[in-house]
Parts: C-alpha cells; sequence; structure tokens
C-alpha cells in the first residue's frame, strides 16, 4: 500500500478553543479537508479572512478518486499557490481515443490552439492535490495567515442563527463548541451537515454500476482517454483507461445494475477481469478498488441563510466528464471573493445570492451533460443501443456523426449567461469573452495573461486609455494595460479584441469577464463595478 495513505497529514492537536468557557467565535469555518474545502479555506486566508478547517480524517482520502484537472481548476489552483506542483507532477494530456468493440473509431484534441499556460486535463491522483493544497496552507501559516486545519475534529451538531452558526465538534479528547460567522459545507457527497440540516438532494439515481481499479504496472499505452464501448473484454458494456503518475492506470469497467457490490470488490474477481482487458502475461498489483454508481442530483439552494454548500455536498455527476472534483473547486472560485466583500462590508450580504445562481446554473449544465452521457454509455432500451451503435460505426468514417458520440463530455467553464452581475455586451467582439465567461488565456511574451489578473478586480484595457486606480463605494479596481502588440502571435487580438482597434474590460477576481467596453466610459464602468458586487 502507498505510505501516504498511511501517514497522518494534519494529525491531531489540542486547540486553544478546547478550553474556553465560552464558545470561540470564527469568521469562517470549513467542514471538510477534501481539495474543495482545502481550496476554499486558501481563497479565504489568501484575502486575510480568518479560516478554520475541519475534517474526521487527518489523512488524504484513499485512493486516487478524483483524477481527471481541467485547464480551468489548474488555473484556479495557480492562483492558489498550487498550479505548478500539480502539472509538475501530473500526466499531461489533450488527447482521446474511442473503441467501438476492438476498432478505434475516432480520436480528438482537447486543447487544439497553442498560447495557453495550462493543458486541456491533468491526471493526477486527488491525494497528491490533497497534499499540494496542505503544504499551501502551512506555508500561509508560516507567513502569518489566519488559517488552521484540525484533524480528527468531526462536526457533531450545528445550529443556524440569523448572525453566526454554532458547532458542536468531537475530538480524542472529547467535545467542544465554536461558533462561525459563515460556515462553508465542502464534506462530500454523504455530507453530514446536509444531513444535519434536514435537506436532501433532488435529481436522479441511475440504475448502473462502475467498477473503479487503480493498477500499478508497467505498460506501454500513450498518455491519452481511452474509453470503449461494448469491447471484447467487457461485452455489452464500457470501458475507461487513464494513465496517472507513478505507473498508476485507472481502469472503469461497467458491471451492470443486479450485483453484490461486495463481492465484485474482492480481488478475485477483480483481477480476472483485469486480465481479461489488459492480457494474461501483464503484470500489474491492486492498489484501489471501488464501485460507484451513476447520480445525477443537487441540493435545491446551495446557500441556506450562513451555512453553504460546495462540491459534492452540494451536487452530484456521474465520473464520466471529470466533472465532481473540477465543478467543486470552481464553486469555491466563485464564493471566496463574494464572501470577502460581504465579510469586510464592501458588498452586500444578497451578493451571496448570486453564488446560489451562477453555481446553481454550473450544476445543472454539468447534470445534463452527466446525464446524456449516461444515457450514451448505458442505453435503456433496444432501440437508444441500435441509435448507439449506429452513431458508433458512423463515426469511424464520417465527421458529422463524432459529436453525436458522448463518452463523458470533458468538464468545461461555465458561462454565466444572464447572472444579475454582468453588464450588458457594449462591444461587438469575441464571444468566448462576453459578460459572463471566463478570461481565455493568452501570451504576453515570456508569461500568461490570466498570471497577470492578480485576486481583486481588473481593469484590462487593450490599447485603450483609462485610470490606473479606480475606487467605487469601497471597491478597488487596479488596472492592467496591454497592448494588442504585447503578442505577437495575436491571440490577444484574436480573444480580446476581434475586429476592435480596442477594448476594455472589467473583470471579476474570479478572472470573469463582468463588462466591456471598446474604450473607458467612467459613468458606465464605475455602474458595472457596482453592478458586479451586487449593488445595482
Amino acid at each position: 500500500m502507498n505510505k501516504i495513505f498511511e501517514t497522518p497529514l494534519y494529525a491531531y492537536e489540542h486547540s486553544p478553543d478546547q478550553g474556553t468557557p465560552a464558545p470561540v467565535r470564527h469568521q469562517v469555518v470549513v467542514i471538510g479537508a477534501g481539495p474543495v474545502g482545502l481550496a476554499a479555506a486558501i481563497d479565504l486566508a489568501q484575502q486575510g479572512v480568518e479560516v478554520v478547517v475541519l475534517d474526521d480524517n487527518d489523512k488524504v482520502s484513499f485512493g486516487s478518486r478524483a483524477i481527471c484537472f481541467s485547464k480551468r481548476t489548474l488555473e484556479i489552483a495557480d492562483r492558489l499557490g498550487c498550479g505548478r506542483p500539480m502539472v509538475d507532477k501530473g500526466v499531461l494530456w489533450n488527447r482521446g481515443k474511442v473503441f467501438f468493440d476492438d476498432r478505434k473509431v475516432y480520436e480528438f484534441n482537447l486543447q487544439p490552439e497553442e498560447g495557453h499556460e495550462y493543458p486541456a486535463f491533468i491526471n493526477l491522483q486527488q491525494y497528491y492535490v490533497e497534499e499540494y493544497l496542505v503544504e499551501r496552507i502551512r506555508a500561509l501559516q508560516g507567513e502569518g495567515a489566519k488559517i488552521e486545519i484540525r484533524g480528527r475534529n468531526k462536526v457533531s451538531a450545528i445550529g443556524t442563527h440569523p448572525e453566526h452558526v454554532t458547532l458542536e465538534v468531537d475530538t480524542p479528547e472529547g467535545s467542544y463548541n465554536i461558533e462561525a460567522d459563515w460556515l462553508i459545507a465542502c464534506d462530500g457527497a454523504a455530507s453530514s451537515t446536509r444531513a444535519m440540516l434536514g435537506i436532501d438532494f433532488v435529481g436522479r439515481v441511475f440504475e448502473d454500476n462502475f467498477l473503479i481499479a487503480d493498477v500499478v504496472m508497467d505498460a506501454d499505452f500513450p498518455t491519452e482517454r481511452w474509453f470503449w464501448f461494448d469491447p471484447p473484454f467487457n461485452k455489452g458494456q464500457s470501458a475507461l483507461l487513464h494513465q496517472q503518475p507513478d505507473n498508476v492506470w485507472r481502469i472503469d469497467l461497467q458491471l451492470g445494475w443486479d450485483i453484490d457490490k461486495e463481492r465484485e470488490k474482492r480481488p478475485e474477481n477483480v483481477i480476472p477481469r483485469l486480465k481479461a482487458m489488459l492480457g494474461e502475461d501483464v503484470k500489474f498489483e491492486l492498489e484501489w478498488v471501488s464501485i460507484y454508481t451513476f447520480q445525477c442530483r443537487r441540493m435545491e439552494q446551495f446557500r441556506h441563510r450562513r451555512v453553504i454548500f460546495a462540491g459534492d455536498s452540494a451536487h452530484q455527476v456521474s465520473p464520466f466528464g471529470a466533472r465532481g472534483a473540477n465543478s467543486g473547486i470552481q464553486d469555491t472560485d466563485n464564493l471566496g471573493w463574494k464572501l470577502k466583500l460581504v465579510i469586510d462590508g464592501s458588498a452586500p450580504e444578497s451578493l451571496l445570492d448570486s453564488y446560489n445562481s451562477e453555481r446553481m446554473q454550473g450544476a445543472d449544465e454539468n447534470i445534463v451533460n452527466s446525464t446524456r452521457s449516461t444515457d450514451f454509455i448505458t442505453p435503456k432500451s433496444e432501440t437508444s443501443r441500435l441509435f448507439r451503435d449506429a452513431v458508433l460505426d458512423l463515426s469511424e468514417h464520417y465527421d458529422f456523426a463524432r459529436p453525436l458520440v458522448n463518452s463523458g463530455r470533458l468538464s468545461t467553464p461555465t458561462v454565466y449567461e444572464g447572472s444579475p452581475l454582468n453588464s450588458a455586451d457594449a462591444l461587438d467582439g469575441p464571444a468566448r469573452s462576453r459578460p459572463g465567461a471566463p478570461c481565455p488565456d493568452a501570451p504576453l511574451g515570456d508569461a500568461f495573461l490570466l498570471s497577470k489578473l492578480g485576486d481583486g478586480f481588473t481593469l484590462l484595457t487593450i490599447d485603450a486609455d483609462a485610470p490606473d486606480v479606480i475606487e467605487e463605494d469601497g471597491i478597488t479596481v487596479n488596472r492592467l494595460a496591454l497592448s494588442f502588440k504585447d503578442d505577437p502571435s495575436m491571440q490577444l487580438k484574436a480573444r480580446y479584441l476581434g475586429g476592435n482597434d480596442s477594448a476594455v474590460y472589467l473583470i471579476r477576481p474570479d478572472q470573469y469577464v463582468a463588462a466591456r467596453r471598446p474604450s473607458y466610459d467612467d459613468n458606465l464602468i464605475r455602474s458595472a463595478i457596482r453592478r458586479a458586487v451586487g449593488k445595482e
């Protein structure tokens, strides 16, 4: 077994909160030290917010779990100080192949264009991501940030009040109580926070099961995503193969609905399935085995007064498409700056309602795509299966059929169409950088655009005049002045100017476009700033 599973990463320590006569109040408490909870805590701590992370575990998550991290997640991780370690350790891939029976029917490239700092995807075990995030917390602590992570601190009771939340916490030394101005629940699909508040999911559970196996082996498969429909080694079902670091390979095998899960996880049943796929002569060791059931569900609201849900505690999708961890980290990216402004009194509490609406939009988009993938992978009728198989046959020879093949539409960031924080689009510019969209990266000599945007509001001007700093109703906006000549590849012009000679973009702290215009107009930009923080 990998030693990383056995070593405490944030071992239990006695907290001063355990000896106080009255509960200590904290600005923010995060429940859950998975990637989503750790990302939320780091984001807040980097902005000067005091935050405590509680988890009933003290080690990394057992098994690889989430392994596919998207370009947008890597860009967020870069802002949190972890992007480069993740890429350096991870397996980079842009290309995937789809097989039907034993035939390759087509392949695809997820990032065919140049001019991005990060790749379309990396494969990296979740336990490494958690390790890097905890290391970043330790570095922030060394810099004096008010961030704390408490292992073997299990929240056993929660009380909600108009101005705060109360928590009872169980530890090896007994229970203690604390209070939080705000509570962020990142405690996963089986969220005890959700259960304690009496809230449930709405959505759909699919009648199918998949075996996940992490296999350590030396193999000459390329660093690509391989997906099989009806392969000879798993007839009538599907399979997926991904490479991870350290010669670990992720294999997913569809099993069907009416199975004995505990029996199917036994090595004597798993190993023959893997040998049928890999060949009798391939030497491998099992590192981790699990079985999951497709679920596409979410809470009806992600914010409940001063308790806010993020990640799998708020929404669940099937793993095909890598939408779980990626969407969860994008939740925190949306939430952090808004909560900071509310805590500081620079924005009304109602700004947090936009977290609810924007990320519910993201969850619904993921659920729609995940449901479509599931229905294509596991047809529910003979007619559906005949249609799917015909599409796969046609895709081998005809381009028009390939977009119809759905082996898991891979995670992409949500465009917040219609968000109340958007200003009307005043630039006839590229659609990819319209209000509500995440900023596309672009090369700037020996650097990249997104790395220059920072953690606050930015006024990006391209060949346009504007003030270097704007102060508007407690919000500071710093200017980043560029010219299309800063990028000889012309990607900056293609992604932000289109056919225009100049542009001015108001960019949110989460690197989403709030407004854009061909030139600077003081009154209109100030109005856009107020709208972007929920004041208009």
